[in-house]
């Protein structure tokens, strides 16, 4: 499937509208960056086999692990364009995936781990 970056980030854009009010506060200064694809470095480092794929992933502290310090990066959302195109049938399909992508994301900002998210159904 192909789209141009503007409608991609527009479909971001759709899926942080989703975040309830209450939440956004928290997410002030949380960065949410596109790229292409996950580097093999970073697929390795986080152990994700070959025949899967990453659309996202959070970096940073987590709100639960306290106060940020000096020398910390500020949180991120990195969402993986290419394996979200390459994965969606449809727009809609694409619409559905980037806003569970990025609430999974969100959630670990929230300090939700992997195991959790996966018990919630968002794994």
């Amino acid at each position: 499937m192909h789209i141009s970056h503007l409608r991609f980030r527009q479909l971001v854009d759709e899926a942080m509208a989703l975040v309830p009010e209450e939440f956004r506060p928290h997410l002030e200064g949380v960065a949410i960056v596109i790229e292409g694809w996950a580097p093999d470095a970073l697929l390795d480092d986080l152990g994700v086999p070959e025949d899967e794929t990453l659309y996202g992933l959070y970096s940073g502290r987590a709100l639960t692990e306290g106060r940020a310090e000096s020398g910390d990066l500020p949180p991120r959302i990195t969402l993986y364009r290419g394996p979200l195109l390459e994965d969606c049938a449809d727009e809609d399909d694409l619409r559905e995936e980037i806003a569970t992508t990025v609430i999974h994301e969100i959630a670990h900002h929230f300090g939700i781990s992997e195991a959790r998210l996966e018990e919630l159904g968002w794994g």
